[in-house]
């Protein structure tokens, strides 16, 4: 932070932020200029004050990060990166909202802006993911320098946030917040902007709690500032707000802040100030005529830039580049103190896998033994283990699941103050690599995505399969961010058995195959799985993984020893053939493998050719050629059977005319697992009724 006192350049400056974000709404002719308009003085004061940040280089290592969780607001941060010369420009503020060729769109969007650090549209989860982004610095700075006191070491960053009212009142706040304080994450602060509006009006109706009595509960350092005068009268103190933030980062080293500021929509709008009508829409021609004039800015002109307040502000970029200077050094000198780490340090960033990878995952499969039965959630603990002695930068767990999830690293400190052990967990420390969520599905998906998009490290989290529906949210988003997150799903269909329909999943197979960039991939035995592993680390895009597993054992094929390791990285592959064109083909995903092949078998015994075809992840299979899916599915071979413990609904592209699904197509049954498979039609005598049915129309 530097010394600040407030001159009539920052005034300026700030009167010209808010112009701005009029003026930005006004001709997009939609959006919401409220809170950007109320918000420019807060965000001018972070901006020049006390993020540490180079506009001249948006990805500087040494940065802090800032997620403005409040999407909606994004107006607020595009004229601060304006202002401090990130590249945006004033085109771009007039191309807000602007169409497929904007860099200003309605929500922040990652990779699309410099010095967007994520994607925040749906509320909420930029507050928790920057939890993920103060859980990245962390561990990473472990991995890197654990010996350094963290203020002194070129890891060391901090987190700052804004968010409003909307992200207070989601559900994830609440369960995020209370694992950063029971991390101690001092290194985060959050600004809650708290105008007291959004659509529906008045916030009273809905948010009468104490938030900052909440906030305290949970461990957090909490404090309050208001522009709003004791009188009545409104006074944008930045000053004020400086020195609270100051004494909240000297008070509360070792806890997350929460620092409330009591302001006006809009303000110092004539007839839209506390206005909810100012919160979601255009403010209206009179309206920006009306805040001109009171700013002291022509009504007539439009965009109008005070060069001399505008100089003021990119002087910000002068004092980022001395802090880069200073960071340059300090990490100069950590390189040349730790020439091991150093070498960790630029694998990591250049997204290399480690020496002995594939050697790792070679050593497992040649313990597996075919026909043993092993549940894929089983086989997936075994390889997330024997990466992880090679790739230190793998951490991760799961929400309250791990035994079941078999997401425990043996060995493994857990990522927690030492104060936090337990008898279970006796080993706590704040880099270690087993992380615990709690039951926060959502929590877990949005911290796993700020881990990713603040570090250089690979988290993965795990849940059971049916309660992936509570992460989907936060799944959405790294999909859309293409972050290569890593999602563990065990207990994935109604072989669940005895704890019944709710947790037996039917629909989401369906349901996450549907989300465009995220990979679902459902191995049918040991060597699958370990060969999804393989090429979920190795493959070149960036897109998230999830990989859905079998509580019950599968048997280990003699047919996936052979092929899988070419076989699974093209998504589907022919796992069981024959001579000639076959009559038909079988395709099956996951624990129904099995059953394809011992129908392809009885189909032999009656003279019929079949072709099995093991179809671990439609995404990867999609990304082939045309000759290579021909190969696989002759467009010749119209009698096709899919065999999925699953809505038949991703397949129907696969049947064609006279393919035959074998699925579920109801919520699951009471009782024992194998034989709700059996009683839902899961078996290879209705495998090989359907193919022979299917032939039989082909046929006519």
């Amino acid at each position: 932070m530097t010394e600040f006192k407030e001159t009539e350049l920052d005034e300026r400056a700030i009167a010209m932020a808010k112009v701005l974000s009029a003026d930005a709404v006004e001709k997009a002719g939609s959006g919401h200029p409220g809170s950007p308009i109320s918000l420019a003085p807060v965000a001018y004061t972070l901006y020049q004050h006390f993020i540490k940040h180079d506009p001249n280089d948006p990805n500087w290592e040494g940065r802090d990060r800032f997620i403005l969780s409040g999407g909606h607001a994004s107006l607020t941060q595009y004229v601060q990166l304006y202002f401090s010369g990130y590249g945006v420009t004033l085109d771009d503020l007039k191309n807000f909202r602007g169409g497929a060729d904007t860099r200003t769109p309605g929500h922040p969007e990652y990779g699309l802006t410099p010095g967007i650090e994520m994607t925040t549209g749906p509320l909420g989860q930029g507050f928790a993911s920057a939890i993920g982004f103060a859980y990245g610095e962390r561990f990473q700075r472990g991995l890197l320098d654990p010996e350094t006191p963290k203020e002194d070491s070129p890891f060391y960053h901090k987190i700052w946030a804004i968010c409003g009212e909307g992200d207070i009142e989601e559900g994830i706040s609440g369960e995020a917040a209370a694992l950063a304080a029971n991390q101690k994450l001092g290194n985060l602060t959050v600004i809650f902007d708290a105008n007291r509006i959004q659509i529906e009006g008045d916030t009273n109706l809905v948010l009468a709690e104490d938030v900052l009595k909440r906030f305290q509960a949970y461990g957090w350092y909490t404090d309050e500032f208001s522009f709003i005068q004791p009188d009545g009268s409104y006074k944008e103190d930045i000053e004020g707000l400086a020195d609270v933030i100051a004494k909240a980062e000297a008070a509360a080293p070792d806890q997350p802040k929460l620092i409330k500021v009591h302001s006006l929509i809009a303000w110092p709008n004539p007839g839209k100030t506390n206005d909810p009508s100012s919160h979601g829409s255009k403010l209206g021609a009179e309206a920006v005529a009306g805040l001109k004039k009171v700013l002291g800015y022509d009504p007539e002109e439009s965009f109008h830039i005070d060069e001399e307040a505008l100089a003021h502000a990119r002087k910000v970029a002068d004092r980022g580049l001395e802090a880069h200077k200073a960071w340059d050094e300090k990490f100069d000198a950590w390189r040349k103190a730790n020439p091991d780490k150093a070498a960790l340090y630029d694998r990591l960033k250049a997204g290399e896998l480690p020496e002995g990878f594939d050697k790792a995952i070679d050593d497992l499969e040649a313990t597996f033994e075919v026909g043993k039965g092993v549940a894929t959630r089983g086989a997936s603990g075994s390889v997330l283990n024997a990466i992880a002695a090679v790739m230190p930068e793998l951490w991760g767990g799961s929400a309250d699941l791990g035994g079941s999830n078999k997401t425990d690293l043996k060995g493994a400190a857990t990522f927690a103050p030492a104060e936090c052990a337990t008898v279970q967990w006796p080993n706590c420390n704040e880099f270690g690599r087993q992380l615990h969520f709690g039951v926060r599905e959502f929590t877990m998906g949005c911290i796993t995505n700020g881990i990713l998009l603040g570090s250089h490290t690979r988290p993965f989290g795990g849940t059971f399969f049916m309660f992936s529906d509570y992460e989907r949210s936060a799944v959405r988003l790294a999909a859309l961010m293409e972050i290569p997150n890593l999602y563990v799903w065990t207990h994935d269909s109604v072989a669940v058995g005895e704890d019944g329909p709710t947790h037996q999943p039917v629909e989401h197979l369906a349901s996450f195959r549907a989300i465009p960039q995220l990979e679902v991939i459902r191995p049918a035995d040991a060597f699958e799985t370990a060969e999804a592993y393989r090429y979920f680390f190795e493959k070149k895009n960036t897109l998230p993984g999830a990989m859905v597993l079998t509580r019950q054992g599968v048997p280990t094929l003699a047919e996936t020893a052979a092929k899988a390791k070419d076989g699974v990285k093209k998504g589907a592959y022919v796992l069981v053939d024959t001579e000639g064109t076959p009559d038909v083909i079988i395709m099956a995903s996951g624990s129904e493998v099995q059953w394809a092949v011992a129908a392809a078998k009885t189909l032999a015994e009656k003279g019929v050719k079949a072709r099995v075809v093991s179809f671990p992840s439609m995404e990867w299979f999609e990304e082939q050629d045309a000759e290579y899916k021909e190969a696989v599915l002759p467009a010749s071979v119209k009698a096709r059977v899919s065999v999925e413990a699953g809505v038949a609904m991703p397949w129907y592209k696969y049947l064609g005319s006279y393919g035959k699904p074998v699925s579920i197509e109801q919520f699951g049954l009471q009782g024992d697992g194998a034989q709700n498979m059996i009683d839902l039609g899961i078996t290879a005598e209705h495998v090989v009724e359907a193919a022979e049915a299917s032939i039989a129309e082909a046929n006519a």
